[in-house]
């Protein structure tokens, strides 16, 4: 935009000719020193013939000017400032609003964004927002997601709608040049509002207090670009009800909705397909339509952040012979991405650098803790754990957080990380052992979990020898809160133990998968193998024979679920014997009830049945009711599956004598319920045996037990007259079907 021919004779005449024998144009100056286009060309022609200090230190190292030269670039600029010194009797710089000469409408407004593509939804809400009397529009998002360019892009596009003039700065709130200062923005403002340089007021209050009233009655865009807070922006509020200031920030700025009735217009990352289509403004369609498929995988690699697909589009520029397939395969691979995603000062990580040292060293220190979380969920109890800290400050720390679009909240006091925030996250310095403190709250949390859902299980271990306490407990009121942390962390539950796995911390991997056996119960068919095959490798590499046992039994109950019964028969012979041997007679009556569902599967009923009297007995003598109770539980189904109608009712009916459990949800009631009604109707009572099953069906409905209804409710299809009872059976099928 080289507008314009120097007149000054001085700082202007200079910086035209530095400017121009370093063979830059007006808009690669600008960009470098961290100025508006608009304010150059002031300076090179005269109109802004005084700049400040810092502004002439930024130019003289864009230019790359040795010590001389910016010297004399400094000096010529200080003859251009107006003197502090007044005599008694000079007349006062203050202006009033109609001594100020007619100016062409002001454009400040860099220039459009180029390759812009998309957000049709944040135009159409930024327009929205700008409606109505001297609003204040706050375009906020996370660093690299587009935000200037959406906002410059709108503006240039509505200039119809300010006849008064286009004014822009940039508040550089979140760069390494520093902030310019209130004068220095309003030193930009007055003059292309038409005041002489030299007349605009000395101090700040004046000169702020001059703009107000300069665009009282003008229609007037003013953009504040990259505002670090709201106390940046309150000062250069237009006064005009008709002006209109737009703000963008990485930071949400509460206070500027409160004192300002600041609109917020929240900006996201890029969808694939949008993410592909800037790809393409800047490549061309032909390059990447050619690669669909890879183009899509860049811009998920890229997790839809606009900066970080420019930076990609920047590199596949430079190498034309490049496949999107091989750039793509480079991004994929973790320890790369970010190095990948920079490109000279710019990139992802630089603007997340630059985001992060806005912030207070705890709030930061939390912020590379959070990198070493191996799930994707986080909390206010997994962040206290991972900073060793409680709870309290681990929420107000990812408050701030979010505050500034590092982490993300999905549900009240539930965040996640996108993935590029994370990998840098990852890159920063944290202790090794905030891994550990993690795994061990989970252990804590889990064992918490265990004894809410199923009251009256002995512990599923002892704790690790070093075992690194969480500064607070989680507690869980009741089953169902227990159920809802269980379905909730599940995913996050798998990647800790991969974690624990892979950082060899073993003795916490099959801990950790322990603690999820009342899930495993309630879900059976949900795909578990893998996950407690992990933990079967982990307890034998830990050499804890006690785990190993406990392991073997769950993991083969699974198996039999999965039809692969003759492996099971194998798991569950090895945790009889390892039970055995560590001289642990409740694990080996559990391993015994288990075994017994595997030979029942295989057709051995009478030696399923003579496995769970043995259990029963080994239970008993070690005076554990609760197996004891398990053990005649499932005497009783192999009784009633054998055909065997008496005994399986006998000994249900002594089973659901044991205890008293009414309150809670348990499924070996349940269970034994289930094959009093199948005895009954064995017998003949079939009104009696329908009560049974219906009682069994109501209650693992009700507790969320669907494998349970769907077996009530199968038997009772083939007896009851009901004609709810499909739907009821389809609804269960389909809630055991969908994973939680």
């Amino acid at each position: 935009m080289d507008s314009g021919t120097p007149v000054d004779g001085g700082f202007g005449t200079l910086l035209h000719r530095l400017r121009t024998e370093a063979r830059l144009s007006q808009e690669e100056l600008a960009h470098a020193a961290g100025i508006s286009v608009r304010a150059l060309s002031y300076m090179e022609r005269g109109h802004s013939r005084g700049p400040q200090r810092r502004t002439v230190q930024a130019l003289a190292e864009a230019l790359v000017l040795d010590k001389a030269g910016a010297q004399e670039l400094e000096r010529l600029a200080s003859l251009g400032r107006p003197r502090k010194a007044r005599t008694a009797n000079a007349p006062s710089s203050t202006l009033a609003p109609g001594a100020v000469g007619q100016a062409s409408a002001p454009d400040l407004l860099p220039r459009a964004p180029r390759g812009f593509h998309g957000r049709a939804a944040e135009l159409v809400a930024l327009s929205r927002a700008a409606e109505g009397e001297a609003p204040v529009c706050l375009v906020v998002g996370p660093a690299g997601v587009g935000k200037t360019a959406l906002v410059l892009h709108w503006a240039h596009h509505s200039a119809a709608g300010f006849p008064d003039g286009r004014l822009h700065a940039d508040l550089r709130g979140f760069g390494d040049t520093g902030e310019p200062t209130l004068m220095e923005v309003l030193r930009e403002f007055l003059p292309a509002l038409g005041v002489p340089l030299d007349q605009v007021p000395e101090s700040v209050n004046g000169a702020a207090a001059l703009f107000r009233s300069l665009t009282a009655d003008r229609r007037l865009l003013v953009v504040l670009d990259n505002a670090r807070n709201s106390e940046q922006v309150r000062p250069l509020l237009p006064g005009g009800s008709r002006c209109v200031t737009v703000v963008t920030s990485r930071h949400r700025l509460p206070g500027l909705i409160v004192t300002d009735t600041a609109r917020p217009i929240s900006v996201g990352v890029l969808d694939p397909q949008d993410g592909t289509m800037l790809l393409a403004a800047v490549l061309g369609t032909q390059r990447v339509f050619a690669e669909p498929v890879a183009a899509r995988r860049l811009a998920e690699l890229c997790d839809g952040l606009p900066l970080a697909l420019r930076v990609v589009a920047a590199r596949l520029t430079q190498w034309p012979g490049l496949s999107l397939e091989a750039m793509a395969e480079e991004l994929s691979d973790e320890t790369r991405r970010l190095s990948l995603l920079d490109v000279e000062d710019t990139g992802v990580r630089a603007a997340l650098r630059v985001t992060l040292q806005q912030f207070p060293q705890d709030v930061s220190r939390h912020f590379a803790r959070l990198g070493r979380h191996p799930g994707i969920h986080i909390d206010r109890y997994t962040a206290a754990a991972l900073a060793d800290t409680d709870p309290p400050a681990a929420e107000a720390a990812l408050e701030k957080l979010a505050a500034a679009h590092l982490v993300t909240e999905t549900a009240p006091g539930r965040w996640i990380m996108h993935d590029l925030v994370r990998l840098y996250a990852r890159s920063l310095e944290a202790p090794p052992e905030a891994l550990t403190c993690l795994l061990d709250y989970y252990i804590t949390t889990g064992l918490a979990a265990v004894a809410a859902s199923e009251p009256g299980n002995e512990e599923c271990f002892l704790l690790p020898a070093d075992y690194l306490p969480p500064a607070v407990v989680r507690e869980f009121g009741d089953r169902s809160a227990a159920v809802a942390w269980y379905a909730a962390e599940r995913d996050d539950l798998t990647l800790a133990v991969a974690a624990a796995h892979a950082a060899g911390l073993h003795d916490r991997a099959w801990r950790i998968v322990m603690t999820l056996w009342p899930l495993i119960v309630w879900r059976v068919r949900d795909g578990w193998a893998s996950l407690l095959e992990t933990g079967l490798e982990s307890a034998r590499i830990d050499a804890d024979q006690h785990g190993e046992s406990r392991v073997l039994n769950v993991l083969g109950w699974v198996l039999i679920e999965e039809g692969r019964t003759e492996e099971a028969l194998t798991h569950l012979k090895a945790a009889c014997a390892l039970a055995r041997r560590t001289g642990d007679p409740v694990a080996e009556a559990n391993a015994l009830i288990v075994l017994a569902m595997a030979q029942a599967a295989l057709g051995g009923l009478d030696e399923a049945a003579q496995g769970c009297e043995r259990a029963a007995d080994l239970a008993r003598r070690a005076d554990d009711r609760t197996i004891e109770r398990l053990a005649l539980q499932h005497l009783a189904r192999h009784r009633a599956d054998a055909g065997k109608w008496r005994k399986a009712l006998d000994t249900a009916t002594v089973a659901l004598a044991f205890d008293d459990h009414s309150g809670t949800a348990d499924i070996p009631r349940i269970l034994l319920h289930m094959v009093r009604g199948e005895a009954l109707l064995g017998l003949g009572h079939e009104a009696e045996g329908i009560e049974q099953l219906e009682l069994a069906a109501r209650e693992a409905e009700s507790s969320g037990y669907e494998d349970g209804a769907v077996r009530a409710l199968g038997v009772l299809l083939k007896v009851s007259k009901d004609t709810r009872l499909q739907a009821r059976y389809d609804a269960a099928v389909t809630r055991l079907t969908t994973r939680t």
